[in-house]
């Protein structure tokens, strides 16, 4: 094998003032409330990087140590007893978290919040989740005993038997910093490139080359944008010889294949330079369990290297626990295809646990088969990708903690029913207690349950408020994703839904850099940053997306008298926003909130500040020079865009740039955008803003001034959406901007609370004598509706009346 050919820069010996030695144990105290437990008879202690841990070399940690009968090791938040000389277990070992009075003892089990699993493949609906790091009980313990540990040169190599190694986190509620220390301990996440934040179309079908090449015209046409071209199997043969097939119900022979279908795809390098010339990056399907048959038009070359005569027609088996093969693997089978225009793979194998299918006479039962297929193939794969470069991109399910550093995930052939769309929001956020925050679904669902146009509208606006957003169907001829496949309404709803995605990439990729930077993850549970709040608990399906709003997903069909979704949501202290609508939620209160078809359930905090795209008409996704910006009324509050070239390391070395947005509340409000800082050759020189003040009061005076300046501007205010919106042209982005606004009141009264409320009853299938009623009523007490409207069929209208009289009584 080529030297350090599959090393991975770790850094994995621990600051040697961190490490206390007692006999067979040691105890390194890696943070203030993380501390690796080891206990070994011999004495020899593990210092490489395993399976789970990079990264032991931590800062200092401040602690004291006292030894009588006990060994005592305490920081400001632990403390551990530990009995000399004796084998872990629950007499021997605990620790205290100081400032929640619990204590932890070997052996026992904690109250876990979870974290993620492997695949979604076949669910319908809820399925257990594996541990993660975060618990109410405020510790969790990792076993990393039985991993196995990288070599010098980037090999595996097992461990000895009968040795502790646990990793003892002990964070209370605090979430948020537990998750970044678990990241600086494996590897922290990397960067995405910035591709992976548009839309995704990927669907298994036989398609024919004009034929996919025509979807994507047609796409074009219709101003449908898309970054990312999936595709799946078919692309290569799928024809297995007999004397390349492996005859065990386990194998799906034909899955496996290395060349392109020349009848399907008879200029494979001409598709994939249009992919790219439309903007387009590409991601071929892999299933390489059935290894290299005679009939791939590489078996030659792979066989030569391999030592087998290809005359012989010899089945070159999957050998990946062989770092000779593996070179081969990647160089021969991989390589040129990525040199003709391929960008990433999708390893669409979910490989089991053991490697039965490579046994033979020359291939023996290796001590590395307690890794994982999948494990192994993921760990090769990043390490492939980024070999000339490129940021670590490749697309697979999910391996246990640590598969952070491998994204993005594949969840899996999911059945399309309500009850998978359910379990979706929570499984996302709920990742995050792993490390793992770049998870991609089969938006839409992909196989069975039915054809709901209703639900595919939720799935979608789920997807566009999702790390990835991935369109996937399976090959029935009646379960494509295409907009046009709905009926009118909802393809013109679902088309809206997907521009947005790309509208949003400026925040998306922002939130990227704060993941990688901060080792905050996009998305998460609601009780990272309400930890003692029980409704942050109960209402799992909420999360935050980013720096500044959550979303409540609507996972339930409309109802069919008011054609209104609905979705009980909690909202914390403090003020909220519609992010649509900037109509005004009071906080610490629950409330089911409704919302038709083209609506969904998005809150902005007070004072967000959300940069976007202004429009869409191409693929193209950054550093574009129309932007909108919307600002949210409500408080004191920053943000900063942050931009670069999209791919490669050069933002490592400074390459990138970063604007600053600023709100100041008070009895005035005043909005600055700053000059941009950085490399601004990256970016357009000048700039269009559309700054859309939302939630603002509408009887507001606005003052703009550039670089000090007072400038004249055009305001134009928006009922529907409580906004007033000024546009500033061909504005250098060296320069700043200042909006000031002022009023006798600056926050919006919910007066478009009526309008809305209107609409729902307007468009409300029901008796004209209860509509008119409702509406009369509702200016009236809160009795008046239930007597307008006692009809138990009309329960939603009146749910939907009752929010709209919340908001108008809370300003």
């Amino acid at each position: 094998m080529e030297y350090n050919r599959f090393k991975w820069k770790t850094n994995s010996k621990a600051n040697s003032e961190n490490i206390l030695v007692s006999e067979n144990a040691r105890f390194t105290i890696l943070t203030d409330r993380l501390i690796r437990l080891e206990y070994d008879l011999s004495g020899e202690f593990n210092d490489k990087p395993s399976q789970f841990a990079f990264n032991r070399n931590f800062p200092k940690t401040e602690y004291s140590v006292l030894k009588n009968d006990f060994l005592i090791i305490e920081t400001e938040f632990l403390k551990l007893k530990y009995v000399p000389d004796s084998i872990f277990n629950e007499d021997t070992i605990s620790i205290e978290l100081k400032k929640y009075g619990n204590e932890w003892k070997w052996g026992t089990t904690t109250e876990q919040l979870k974290g993620t699993a492997c695949t979604l493949d076949k669910a319908n609906g809820e399925i257990e989740l594996e541990d993660g790091v975060c618990s109410r009980n405020g510790y969790t313990v990792v076993d990393d005993s039985k991993s196995y540990l990288l070599t010098e040169n980037g090999w595996f190599e097992k461990r000895k038997d009968d040795v502790i190694d646990f990793y003892f986190f002990g964070y209370g509620h605090d979430y948020l910093t537990c998750i970044k220390d678990f990241y600086r301990l494996t590897g922290e996440p990397p960067m995405l490139p910035d591709y992976a934040f548009g839309n995704w179309w990927s669907r298994y079908y036989t398609y024919t080359q004009e034929e996919y090449c025509n979807l994507m015209e047609k796409f074009k046409d219709e101003n449908i944008p898309f970054s990312v071209a999936v595709i799946d199997m078919d692309w290569h043969t799928v024809q297995t010889p007999p004397e390349s097939r492996i005859e065990d119900p386990r194998f799906w022979n034909g899955w496996t294949g290395y060349s392109w279908n020349k009848e399907l795809f008879p200029d494979y390098k001409a598709f994939l330079a249009y992919l790219r010339k439309r903007g387009l990056k590409t991601s071929l399907n892999l299933h390489p369990s059935n290894g290299v048959g005679f009939q791939e038009d590489m078996y030659e070359e792979m066989a030569k290297a391999c030592g087998i005569d290809p005359k012989s027609r010899k089945l070159i088996k999957l050998d990946l626990l062989n770092p000779d093969f593996m070179e081969k693997y990647f160089d021969i089978l991989h390589h040129p295809y990525e040199d003709d225009g391929v960008d990433f793979w999708w390893m669409d194998w979910q490989q089991g646990d053991d490697y039965w299918w490579v046994h033979d006479e020359e291939h023996p039962k290796s001590n590395l088969e307690g890794i994982t297929p999948l494990w192994i193939l993921n760990h090769l794969h990043i390490l492939d990708i980024m070999r000339n470069g490129k940021r670590p991109m490749f697309f697979s399910r999910y391996a246990g903690m640590g598969s952070h550093r491998y994204p993005v995930g594949f969840s899996g052939d999911t059945v399309t029913t309500w009850e998978s769309l359910d379990f979706q929001p929570y499984f996302t956020a709920n990742a995050s207690n792993a490390g793992y925050c770049w998870w991609s679904h089969d938006i839409g669902g992909h196989m069975l349950g039915y054809r709901d146009d209703e639900l595919q509208i939720r799935w979608l606006q789920l997807g566009v408020f999702s790390p990835i957003n991935r369109l996937h169907s399976t090959k029935d001829i009646f379960a494509g994703k295409e907009p046009w496949n709905l009926r009118k309404d909802c393809e013109l709803i679902y088309k809206d839904w997907l521009r947005f995605r790309h509208k949003l990439f400026p925040y998306l990729y922002t939130m990227n850099y704060c993941t990688y930077n901060e080792l905050r993850p996009l998305v998460l549970p609601m009780y990272y940053y309400y930890p003692e709040c029980d409704n942050a608990y109960k209402f799992r399906n909420q999360y935050f997306f980013g720096s500044e709003f959550f979303v409540a997903p609507i996972t339930s069909p409309n109802d069919k008298n008011s054609a209104l979704g609905s979705v009980d949501v909690w909202f914390p202290k403090g003020k909220w926003f519609d992010f649509f609508s900037g109509l005004c939620y009071s906080g610490n209160q629950t409330l089911k909130v409704h919302r038709n078809l083209e609506e969904y359930p998005v809150f902005a905090k007070a004072g967000a500040i959300i940069p976007t795209a202004s429009m869409v008409d191409d693929n193209r996704l950054g550093n574009k020079e129309d932007m909108t910006v919307y600002v949210f009324a409500g408080a004191d509050n920053t943000f900063n865009l942050y931009e670069d070239d999209g791919d490669g390391n050069a933002f490592k070395n400074g390459e990138f740039v970063t604007t600053e947005f600023n709100l100041v509340w008070g009895e005035k409000a005043i909005f600055t955008i700053n000059s941009a800082n950085g490399n601004t050759a990256i970016i357009p020189s000048k700039r269009n803003w559309n700054i859309k003040l939302r939630g603002f009061a509408k009887e507001i005076e606005v003052k703009v001034k550039i670089q000090g300046e007072e400038v004249p501007c055009t305001t134009v205010y928006d009922l529907k959406s409580n906004t007033t919106s000024l546009i500033l042209n061909n504005i250098s982005v060296k320069s700043e901007i200042s909006v000031e606004v002022t009023g006798e009141k600056i926050i919006t009264d919910n007066a478009n609370a009526m309008d809305r409320l209107y609409d729902i009853l307007l468009h409300s299938q029901m008796d004209y004598n209860t509509k008119s009623g409702l509406w009369y009523a509702f200016k009236g007490e809160n009795n008046l509706l239930y007597k307008a409207c006692p009809q138990k069929e009309y329960s939603v209208i009146l749910s939907a009346a009752e929010e709209m009289r919340k908001l108008l009584s809370f300003m």
